[in-house]
Parts: structure tokens; C-alpha cells; sequence
């Protein structure tokens, strides 16, 4: 039947009502409860109107019946939730109202809502029950900035991770200045979205309530963290400048750090973390652990998917990747090859340790893959193309089918998502807070050979990604529903 103007205006506005109403729900849960909420992945804390409503829409991918999730069941599963004085959890609108459509079985939607999250009913822990996790990020360029976003965002009532300080050299007289204008704006992922102020005399950043020391210090075993009332810190080390035990150890020397975290691959038997693949191998007694590459992060749980269902035989993995920091602006001096030419103007051929690294979290496929990088002249956000060999012969439609199965029901659904568009590029991609999107339009199979082409934003993807595993060596990881 067609819809006159007047009656699609009328639902449009019906259901920006409801939506407005989801607000302060969504708010409430997050700052006195401790509930992270989403849709499929997407999250609502401090969304607007219209980000919730596109959440809405964005739903109709991961339904069987491809319809737009209903508002009006979403916010009587937030009405529920607001009502049963809930502990610490991580809620998913869109599957549980998609698992009450399938299993329901007669139950009203607040009843089904309520015998879902039983287990943390009436588990709600009083005002400053817990302290949180104290962290300190030592570098602060482009994953150290990334990371103090996320974890703004992500402080909530402060019982999780909460970031005290950050460790910079000293550049200019007016550093701390600079240093809050680069976390206020960023020329790919936009401005914070909050407030920030600074207090020159004490050396600190306030970002939404989060007051932020700013340490200087040239010598990584030379900081006493406890002078600032920074206590058992974990420390998140961006520089990249030590990747072994020896090199980073020196972190652990200083009063107040108890645990390292590094954001690049590390050597030597230090533990390389895929959060979603090998994180359950975290143990108390880590004291310093690596988070991998954002390349190791985009492909390891598409190849483990892929591994689990096909079987793979041996395969190369070519990285188109946007251009870094480490790359020249114009021709000069560089001591690694190709990377002096201009990272604006060439694509630049250089190597990549991911499918070596790749074994490092998922052994099964040691030794069966290559690997090389080329180097464009984009920002942000890459493409890593899987050209692999399986044991099982397969379809493009049967492999993008398990892959979208995999992106939305999967223990793997925060690491793979996936999009089945003709239009998409890589601007699409930025924000992305998946490791990895496999592009399904893109797929090519024959037989037991295929091509697979996952996109990943290599900087907030792969926050991300560091902050999953930041969590887990915290104990500060959530029960997510439904189950």
C-alpha cells in the first residue's frame, strides 16, 4: 500500500519521539550501572536522535527478514533493563530482540528480557564500590590519541579503565597546549566529541570529566607514577621504540606501573594478543603483553574463520596500507627501503610481518602463509586481500553467507563485520571499530581457491582492538548479552 506524505511524516516523527525518550535510558544504564548498550555492534552511548534511528535502520543487514529493527521494542527492552537494578554488562538490543522473535516461545518481550539478564539483576554495586583500573599512556601520537578517545568515552561511572596520564618529551614551551589541541581535532576522525580544558600550572588535561596528568619525561624507568596518585597503572607503551621484555621491563621499574601493554607486534616469546582469538591465554601473571599490528588484528580472525570452516592450505596476503607517520612527506633520507620516497605521491612496495605474525596468535597457520605491503598515498584505513588456498571447495555465495553468519552470531562478531555494497570505499571504513570488514561484492572463489578483500581502519580499528585486550588484562571485561 503507499504511504501518503503525511502518514510517513507522522511515523518518522513517532519514532524520533521514542528515540529521544532512549536518551536518558541509555545514559543512565551506562553511568550508574555500568551497561554498555548497542545494536548489532553499534554503539548508543551519547548518540543522537538520528545515530540511534540510523541504528535502527543499519539492523535490517543482520535480520534474516532484512526489516528495520522497531523502535518501540527496542525502547521497552531499554524500560526493562532501567527497571531491574542491573550490575556491570554489555547489552545488544538488536540480537536480543531478534533471539525473543525466534525463541520466545509465548513469553512477553519483558519477561524474556528479564530471564535473559538474571544473572546480573540486583547485581548493581554501590557508588565508588570500585575504583577502576588506572592507565597511563606512554607516546601519544596517532594510537596513543585514538586510545585516550576511546577510553574517554568509554568511562561510564569510572569502574572500568580510567586514563590518569600520559607520558610525552617535552617539544615546545607551549607542549601541553598543543598537545590538547591535537586530542581536541583531528584531520581524519574529526573532532572530540566532548569538552576539554587545560590547566598549564599542573600540567593537566580535563576531557569530559577526566582530569589527565601530563607527564614529560625522556627515560622510561625514571617516573614516579604514585606522586601523582597513580597506583597498580597499566601502562600502554605507543612509542614502539622497545618490543621486547628487556626494553619494555623498564616500565615495570617505575612506582605505580604493574602491567605493559605494547601497540605494535613484539619480540622475542613476548605474547602477541588478537583480542577475540588468543586473548584467553592473558593470565594474572602477564606483566607485559603486545597487542600485534592493525594488519595482524584485520586478518587473523577472518583466516581463523575461514581456517575452522575450510580448512586453509596455504595462502599470501598482500596489504594495501595507508601511509604512516615512519614514511617521508616528500623525498629524503629514509634508513628502510622505498619508504624515502614520498609517502603523498608513490605507492610505496614494502614488507609486513602479519603473516608471520598471524602464527603467532593462531599456530595452525604457521608456516602456510607470505606476506607483503604496498604502501598508498591515503591517510587511513587499508585493505588486506587473503588469496588463499582451501581444503574444502567452497562458493562465493556459501563463503560470504558463513562470513556474514560469523559477522553477526559468532564469538568473532567484534573483530569481523561485513558489507555487501557495490559503492562502498575506504572512506567508508574510518571509524570502523572492527578489526576487519570483508567486503562480500569483492569476493572471488573458484573452487577451493578464493579471494578475499577485508577493509580495517588501521588506526581506530585497530584503538579498538588494544583497548578489548586492555580490558581483559584488567579484569574489567563485562558479561555481554544476550548469551
Amino acid at each position: 500500500m503507499t504511504q501518503k506524505p503525511d502518514q510517513c511524516l507522522g511515523e518518522w516523527i513517532d519514532r524520533e519521539a521514542l528515540a529521544e525518550a532512549m536518551i536518558p535510558l541509555i545514559g543512565q544504564l551506562y553511568r550508574n550501572n555500568n551497561v554498555v548498550t548497542s545494536i548489532y555492534g553499534r554503539g548508543l552511548i551519547n548518540r543522537s536522535v538520528i545515530e540511534i534511528l540510523k541504528a535502527h535502520r543499519f539492523a535490517r543487514h543482520r535480520l534474516a527478514d532484512e526489516t528495520e529493527l522497531s523502535v518501540h521494542d527496542a525502547f521497552q527492552v531499554l524500560k526493562t533493563m532501567s527497571d531491574m537494578n542491573l550490575g556491570a554488562a554489555s547489552v545488544d538490543l538488536g540480537k536480543m530482540i531478534a533471539k525473543y522473535k525466534e525463541k520466545g516461545e509465548g513469553r512477553g518481550l519483558e519477561q524474556f528480557v528479564r530471564e535473559e539478564l538474571a544473572a546480573v539483576a540486583d547485581k548493581r554495586h554501590a557508588a565508588g564500590a570500585h575504583k577502576g583500573t588506572d592507565v597511563v599512556l606512554y607516546g601519544f601520537g596517532r594510537i596513543g590519541r585514538l586510545l585516550a578517545r576511546i577510553l574517554i568515552e568509554k568511562t561510564g561511572g569510572g569502574d572500568g579503565l580510567r586514563l590518569r596520564a600520559i607520558v610525552v618529551r617535552k617539544g615546545a614551551d607551549n607542549d601541553l597546549m598543543k598537545r590538547a589541541s591535537l586530542l581536541r581535532r583531528d584531520s581524519v576522525h574529526g573532532p572530540f566529541n566532548g569538552t576539554i580544558t587545560i590547566d598549564e600550572a599542573n600540567n593537566t588535561i580535563t576531557a569530559n570529566g577526566n582530569l589527565i596528568q601530563v607527564i614529560y619525561s625522556n627515560d622510561p624507568a625514571s617516573v614516579d607514577y604514585t606522586q601523582y596518585g597513580i597506583e597498580n597503572a597499566l601502562l600502554v607503551d605507543n612509542t614502539g621504540k622497545w618490543r621486547d621484555a628487556e626494553g619494555l621491563g623498564q616500565h615495570l621499574k617505575c612506582p605505580g606501573v604493574s602491567r605493559v601493554v605494547l601497540t605494535a607486534p613484539g619480540k622475542g616469546e613476548l605474547k602477541n594478543i588478537v583480542h577475540g582469538i588468543n586473548h584467553g591465554d592473558i593470565t594474572a601473571d602477564d606483566r607485559i603483553i603486545s597487542a600485534a599490528s592493525c594488519t595482524t588484528n584485520a586478518i587473523v580472525p577472518v583466516l581463523k574463520a575461514v581456517n575452522d570452516q575450510y580448512g586453509i592450505v596455504n595462502g599470501h596476503v598482500e596489504t594495501v596500507h595507508s601511509y604512516t607517520n615512519d614514511q617521508n612527506l616528500i623525498d629524503n633520507f629514509h634508513k628502510g627501503s622505498r619508504r624515502g620516497r614520498s609517502a603523498a605521491l608513490n605507492m610505496v612496495i614494502t614488507e609486513t610481518g602479519a603473516a608471520t605474525a598471524a602464527a603467532k596468535a593462531l599456530p595452525v597457520l604457521k608456516g602456510k602463509l607470505t606476506g607483503n605491503a604496498i604502501r598508498v598515498p591515503t591517510p587511513n584505513v587499508s585493505m588486506a586481500i587473503l588469496n588463499l588456498n582451501l581444503e574444502k571447495a567452497t562458493s562465493r555465495d556459501e563463503i560470504n553467507e558463513y562470513l556474514r553468519q560469523m559477522a553477526m552470531h559468532s564469538d568473532l562478531q567484534k573483530q569481523i563485520d561485513f558489507v555487501n555494497s557495490q559503492e562502498v570505499v575506504s572512506t567508508d571504513f574510518v571509524g570502523s571499530r572492527h578489526a576487519g570488514v570483508v567486503d562480500a561484492e569483492a569476493t572471488i572463489c573458484n573452487d577451493n581457491r578464493v579471494v578475499l578483500y577485508v577493509w580495517y581502519d588501521n588506526e581506530f580499528g585497530y584503538s579498538c582492538q588494544v583497548v578489548r585486550v586492555m580490558e581483559d588484562m584488567a579484569g574489567v571485561n563485562p558479561p555481554a548479552f544476550p548469551r
